[in-house]
């Protein structure tokens, strides 16, 4: 049976342009209050290690120094199987309430990591950076100021993903899927739009528009490692029809 500590170990939090020092201290002092460790700062907007950051972390000052900061949000999801992004933009819907999807983190093998991306403060998550998550959550608020505070965000979803730990648990008696990385999933979209471009089916004009359509069925999809390398056999192999053809020209 594994441990609370060792299931919510596997669990990113992913904070995309943090732009408070005071905030990224608060966010890990909340992490080590529900049990969570790996905290991803992408490009950050201020300095984590500064005095303010620290005064907030208080005892988290573990969680803070180890913080891992990377310069873009592909380098924070590496290795992810599954990523859950917070937004409050209906036209990536559905958009699900954080108790019903977070759980969802947690049911991959120990080995597998997931992560939940916050955006920054001023802004949230982009498009382009909602492309990069398989499911979204927003955080039932009051209509008329539903504004959160990132930290106060931060710890609305760890204090979920605790408590969702037993439904996860009884969500692992079948055997576990071999799920396909962030980093191969993105090999595949990058092949398919070679060969979508390459076929006339997008133009370098519509290409990324017609793409966040795919990587959204896919993401839909949670593919596994065979069934993402059997999609590139099929491309590989319209690629090599393609040159053959064009050899006979």
């Amino acid at each position: 049976m594994f441990t609370q500590e060792q299931k919510l170990a596997s669990v990113r939090i992913v904070l995309v342009e943090p732009a408070g020092d005071r905030n990224v201290g608060a966010i890990s002092r909340v992490m080590k209050n529900f049990g969570l460790q790996q905290l991803i700062l992408v490009n950050p907007q201020c300095d984590p290690h500064s005095e303010d950051a620290q005064h907030m972390a208080v005892h988290a000052g573990d969680v803070l120094a180890a913080a891992t900061i990377v310069d873009t949000l592909p380098e924070a999801l590496h290795g992810c199987v599954r990523a859950i992004a917070t937004t409050a933009r209906d036209r990536f819907a559905p958009l699900e309430h954080p108790h019903t999807a977070l759980p969802w983190l947690l049911e991959t093998p120990l080995e597998q990591a997931s992560a939940l991306i916050f955006g920054p403060e001023c802004r949230g998550l982009s498009n382009q950076e909602l492309n990069y998550a398989q499911r979204f959550v927003r955080i039932p608020s009051n209509p008329n100021y539903s504004s959160l505070n990132l930290a106060q965000a931060v710890a609305v979803c760890c204090y979920e993903l605790t408590q969702s730990i037993s439904f996860a648990e009884s969500n692992r008696s079948a055997p576990p899927i071999d799920y396909a990385a962030f980093e191969e999933l993105e090999g595949y979209y990058q092949h398919l739009q070679a060969v979508l471009l390459a076929i006339g089916y997008v133009y370098p004009h519509t290409a990324a528009s017609r793409m966040e359509k795919f990587r959204q069925i896919f993401n839909r999809a949670y593919l596994d490692k065979n069934e993402v390398s059997m999609l590139r056999g099929i491309l590989t192999q319209m690629q090599w029809a393609l040159q053959k053809n064009a050899d006979r020209l």
